[in-house]
This record gives C-alpha cells, structure tokens and sequence, in this order.
C-alpha cells in the first residue's frame, strides 16, 4: 500500500492510499479517482513529505529540531471541513433521498419526461458536456450538481 496527497484543479488537496504506484496510474486514467471535496476528476500527485523511520536504537533528535507538520487535520477526512464542504454534504444528502439515480441515462431519462414520454420525477446522474449542452438548447430544465454520484467499486 502506499500513500499520496493529491490535489484536484481546483487546488483542494487530500490524502489517499493505493495498493501501488501502477495502481494509482491505472484508476487516474480510467477516471476513477475524483476529489473528495468538489468530485472534480482532474486529480494528481501533490508534493509531499516522505515518511522516513529512524534506526532502531538511534539517538532522537532533541525536541527544538522537529519540523511541526504543516496543517493539522481538524477531524476525520471523512467529515466536512468548511461551511462550504457542509453545505454540500447536506446537498447530496437531500439529493439522493428525494430524486431517483438513473446513472448515464440521464440524458435519456430527462428528455424522456420533458417529452411527456414517462412520468415526471426528480432523477440525477451523469452526462456528457455535449448531452448536458444539447438537454439546454432543447428547453430541458436541467442543472449541474457540486459533486458527483457514489459508484460502488465492488
């Protein structure tokens, strides 16, 4: 396993672990890693400070010479940190337990109940660029969300 802080192009920056570096490679080119903050999949390897062990039996450096870590974490990654991070963790919470997840028939699905073809009901789920574009340019009333869907990976 190994870990690598990450950052997204929104500049938020995260924590992850991997089983490997070719691991890693694989799932950022697929597409299945996305920041934890903004669901952006533009995420890569930020700077960070290696872990290096001491000898056993190796004399500790006197207090005074510790670096203090940059930023102390302020709770669990899990949980927001910002009023912002909190506003949208209760945003895709209202989300998922009011409108139905249809996955990557959106499109489909939206143009569908716009065109009276099923029955209206709240949906989310994902969409290309040019299929959101072209659901706007056709009257479809639609908006993106701030993050993205929980896919399950087994």
């Amino acid at each position: 396993m190994i870990q690598y802080a990450l950052k997204c192009a929104d500049g938020h920056q995260f924590d992850s672990w991997f089983q490997s570096a070719a691991a890693f490679d694989k799932l950022v080119s697929t597409g299945l890693v996305s920041c934890v903050v903004c669901g952006s999949g533009q995420v890569e390897k930020a700077i960070m400070t290696p872990r290096v062990r001491t000898a056993r039996g190796a004399v500790p450096e006197p207090e005074s010479a510790t670096i203090p870590p940059a930023t102390e974490p302020s709770g669990p990654l899990s949980k927001p940190a910002s009023p912002a991070e909190q506003a949208i963790a209760e945003l895709r919470k209202k989300v998922e337990e009011s409108a139905d997840y249809v996955g990557k028939d959106f499109a489909t699905e939206a143009r569908a109940m716009h065109d009276g073809e099923v029955p209206l009901r709240s949906i989310y789920g994902e969409a290309g660029i040019d299929e959101a574009r072209q659901l706007v340019e056709d009257g479809v009333p639609v908006a993106p969300l701030p993050f993205r869907p929980n896919r399950k990976t087994n």
